[in-house]
Formats: structure tokens, C-alpha cells, sequence
């Protein structure tokens, strides 16, 4: 199993790939492990990628892999140093270094470069996580985005109830508990591979973290409506709104990517959904021609609009390494652009939400202030409107925006905020 860890993550660090698209490829190759020799190995690739920043910064100087991984094992694998040394074939004095690891860390004078250590993040990040939540928050934030995230499913209501649903895993041995705000979700155990149970594949759930279901609950797709789902994807939300029209009214999942549209398609027939239908795009101005048959005909619209990521940081650890000071900007224009384009589909009195997976005001805030001031005739709209009074009191939603984050929803990182189209 080490020799599968190494090769990962040398594919993730040296080559760029995607850490669980070089898992995928590594595994599937790899058929003589058994179930519980690939969960540790994937919760190994993703804790190294996690925690190497923390682990360079302890080792110093540019450590191999086989010595990155044994510090991994040894400070947050559960393995003495020796026993970590020992089984990768490390000398033991390359582990030096973690000895007085946290009296080290917590002795650094400068905050932004004591918690990028604590917490294995860029300096850039921790800097706008402390500007922006101050030194407590910042830090409890870091924390909840270090943890496993939980495995949380959408009841296809299409197909059941959320309590059919619970019934029904009971029946197959898994136990379930309902999501803290979404009136569509359950918990389950987040070592389950859901894609193998029965309920999976007869369309009872979906996949989808809590924060998105929220998203779509957000935009009140209702049926017999003309929806948009302008950045769809794969679909993981377009579903979520199809369940909510009850199969009636046309929904339109529009993307870039026809492969994902694809998969968003192929999805939908194990969902029972039928009113999906997709679109693939231009990613840039060309859109607005393929685009004009819906001009001014939409009820709804959300625009989940491509981001820096950092609110899925607990699912995606190597985006922190990834990303670029610079990026959350670059991720800002491309964003206003889109609202822009895509409010014009709405129909007077129409609904658009706006949404991301990013964490800071650049792609957040500062996005919905230039959208209510510059996009013509888009109002901002109570959450609560949305959500209803009791679940955006609950949430903590302010005005027309609502922010997810981990440490305080058990949700993945999230920003919404709601639009009316007036005149």
C-alpha cells in the first residue's frame, strides 16, 4: 500500500495531476487490494497533500517522498518516528525535525506565517483568512478545513422521501442521520462507499454535501417553471431543482463541458428526471447568441459560477497548493461577467442566486455589491424570502446573502446570494 501512496502523490506533487485523478488511475490498476488497503491509501495521498506544507516547513530543506510520507505517518498517522522511519526505509535522523514540532510553530511572532504551519496552508491563504476573519476565527476556519469531510446524500424525491430513504439503507446495514438544515439530507458513516449500495442504484440519492443542497433549496424551483442552471456541470444541483419541479416546467443545464453534461444526462436516467435538458456553451461572449432564445423566459436561474475552490478544501486538499495569490481576482471578473450574461435570461419578477464554493469577499461579497449596482434591474432579494424566516435566522443569512462554512455549518465552505429581476 506505501508503494500506491508514493506513486500518487509523486504523480500529484512532481507531474500536476489531480490527487484523486492519479488515485483513480493508480487503484484501478491496483485490483489486488482489498476494500480497506484503498481507503487507506486514499486517506493517505489526501493527508500528505493536506499536510505537507506544515511538514516542508518542520523537515526544512527538500525532503524525498519516502521521508515526506514517514513524517506524515509519524506526526499524523499514529506511528512513533522510529516506526515511521523503519517502515519506509528512512534514516531516522531525516525525521529530526518534528521533534518540538509544535513548540516551534507556536513560537513564530509573524500570526499569517504561524498559522499557514499549524494549519498547512500558503502564507497567501492564512493572510486573507486573519484580514478577513481576525486570529480566532481564522484559525477555528483552518482547523475545520484539516477534517474529513462528512458523506452526506440528497433524497431523490423523485423516487422516495428522505425518510423512505433512511428506511431503506437501514434495511441494507447502513445507518443514517438527517442533515442539520437541509430538509433533503442524511449523514452517513464517511468511510461507506455509498456507490455500492442498492439505494444508490435505483436512484434514491445522490451524493451532495449539505451547503449545495442549500443552494438549490435557495433558488425555490417550483413546478411547471422555466429554470436555468447556467454552470451546471455534472449536474449534482440541476438534479436537485428537476426533484423540486416534480419533473414538470423545463430545466436547462447549460455548461462548457459537454462531458459533464454528459455524465449530468446519464445521471438524470438513473434519477427518473425527464425535464432535464442540456446545453454545452461557449465559455466566453459567444454564448450570448446560443443563448437568446431564453432571454427575459426564465423563472429561475442560478448562476453557481466557476471559483478559487477554497470552501471545498476538506474534499479537494491540493487546491490550496494549486491556487495562486492572484486567482480569487482573476475568478472575480470571469464571475461578474457571468451574472451579467446570465440575469438577462430572467423574466421580470424572475429569481437569480448567485453561488460559489470560495471563502472571501473578493468572489463573494464584492461580486453581489457589483451585480446589484451594475447589472440593470436586479434587486437584491431577502434569503428568507429563499430559505423561509426560521432556516435563514438558523443559518445566520444577513439581507440577501447567506455564508457556509465548516467550523460553523458542517457544511463545505459556501456563499448565496438572491436577486430579484424587477421591470
Amino acid at each position: 500500500m506505501d508503494a500506491v501512496v508514493l506513486e500518487v502523490y509523486g504523480l500529484a506533487r512532481d507531474q500536476g495531476w489531480l490527487a484523486d485523478r492519479a488515485l483513480e488511475r493508480v487503484l484501478r490498476r491496483e485490483r489486488r487490494l482489498w476494500a480497506a488497503e484503498r481507503r487507506a491509501a486514499a486517506e493517505s495521498v489526501y493527508g500528505l497533500v493536506r499536510w505537507q506544507g506544515q511538514l516542508l516547513f518542520l523537515l526544512g530543506g527538500n525532503p524525498d517522498l519516502a521521508t515526506l510520507y514517514a513524517a506524515f505517518l509519524a506526526r499524523h498517522g499514529g506511528l512513533s518516528a522510529a516506526e515511521a522511519a523503519r517502515r519506509l526505509g528512512v534514516r531516522p535522523q531525516a525525521l529530526a525535525g518534528l521533534e518540538g514540532g509544535d513548540a516551534r510553530i507556536g513560537g513564530l511572532s509573524d500570526p499569517a506565517l504561524r498559522l499557514a504551519a499549524e494549519q498547512s496552508l500558503p502564507r497567501w491563504i492564512a493572510e486573507r483568512f486573519l484580514a478577513e476573519h481576525g486570529p480566532s476565527e481564522a484559525a477555528a476556519l483552518a482547523r475545520a478545513l484539516n477534517e474529513r469531510a462528512p458523506l452526506t446524500i440528497r433524497a431523490n424525491l423523485v423516487r422516495t422521501t428522505r425518510e423512505g430513504l433512511q428506511a431503506a439503507l437501514a434495511e441494507e446495514g447502513v445507518p443514517s442521520q438527517p442533515t442539520r438544515f437541509s430538509p433533503w439530507g442524511l449523514v452517513l458513516d464517511g468511510r461507506a462507499n455509498a456507490f455500492s449500495f442498492s439505494a444508490f442504484k435505483r436512484g434514491l440519492f445522490e451524493i451532495q454535501d449539505e451547503g449545495s443542497q442549500l443552494i438549490a433549496l435557495a433558488v425555490g424551483a417550483r413546478p411547471g417553471e422555466k429554470v436555468v442552471d447556467a454552470c451546471a456541470g455534472a449536474g449534482g444541483k440541476s438534479l436537485a431543482l428537476a426533484m423540486e419541479m416534480h419533473n414538470k416546467g423545463s430545466l436547462f443545464a447549460l455548461d462548457a463541458d459537454a462531458d459533464r453534461l454528459e455524465e449530468a444526462r446519464r445521471r438524470a436516467r438513473r434519477d427518473g428526471v425527464h425535464n432535464l435538458r442540456t446545453r454545452a456553451i461557449a465559455a466566453g461572449p459567444e454564448a450570448e447568441e446560443q443563448l437568446a432564445d431564453l432571454a427575459g423566459q426564465a423563472d429561475r436561474v442560478l448562476v453557481d459560477a466557476p471559483c478559487s475552490g477554497l470552501g471545498a478544501l476538506r474534499r479537494r486538499p491540493d487546491t490550496r497548493w494549486r491556487l495562486q495569490p492572484g486567482e480569487p481576482e482573476r475568478f472575480a471578473a470571469t464571475q461578474r461577467a457571468l451574472l451579467a450574461r446570465f440575469a438577462r435570461l430572467l423574466r421580470s419578477g424572475g429569481r437569480l442566486v448567485y453561488a460559489t464554493c470560495a471563502i472571501g469577499r473578493t468572489e463573494n461579497e464584492e461580486v453581489a455589491d457589483s451585480a446589484a449596482g451594475e447589472v440593470p434591474g436586479l434587486a437584491p432579494l431577502p434569503i428568507a424570502a429563499a430559505l423561509g424566516e426560521e432556516l435563514a435566522r438558523d443559518l445566520g443569512a444577513e439581507g440577501n446573502r447567506l455564508t457556509l462554512l465548516p467550523h460553523r455549518h458542517g457544511t463545505d465552505g459556501f456563499f448565496v446570494a438572491a436577486f430579484r429581476r424587477e421591470g
